[in-house]
């Protein structure tokens, strides 16, 4: 069967992997791509999906990955993880949630206080219903991140 993504690698290129493999200071999963692309390479070793995936103890889809990703996007894509496209947790407070939360904070305090606490925030937004549940860490956080 005919590989759709082959990968021929530079004499740059093949020295530059060999050098991040040889001294071993990077994270381990760019060693680890460095080592898998060394392999595949049409002009090197010629090694097989299934041949460098047993090698370097990953699947055979993780190694077919690498390889488009060299094709596509090139060597450095290829080296580095692969960015998610959402982060694992939404966040909580959206920009106008955010602008909210400001304007709550920049407001006069409660009647009997003198200033509000992050607790009284935090409550604050739930009681508008604003969102559901809010901790005091996340109000510090945001209204750290807004100066």
């Amino acid at each position: 069967m005919k590989k759709k993504y082959v990968v021929r690698l530079s004499e740059e290129e093949r020295a530059e992997l060999r050098d991040l493999v040889s001294k071993g200071k990077a994270a381990a999963h760019k060693i680890k791509h460095a080592n898998v692309l060394l392999k595949i390479d049409a002009d090197g070793a010629k090694w097989s999906d299934r041949q460098a995936a047993e090698a370097f103890a990953c699947s055979a889809r993780t190694v077919f990955n690498i390889r488009q990703r060299l094709v596509e996007q090139g060597l450095e894509a290829a080296l580095a993880r692969k960015k998610r496209d959402r982060p694992p947790i939404e966040p909580l407070l959206d920009g106008e949630k955010e602008a909210r939360l400001v304007q709550i904070a920049c407001s006069q305090p409660p009647e009997g206080r003198a200033r509000w606490t992050l607790k009284l925030l935090a409550e604050e937004m739930i009681m508008l219903e604003v969102v559901e549940s809010i901790s005091p860490q996340t109000v510090m956080r945001t209204l750290k991140k807004t100066h």
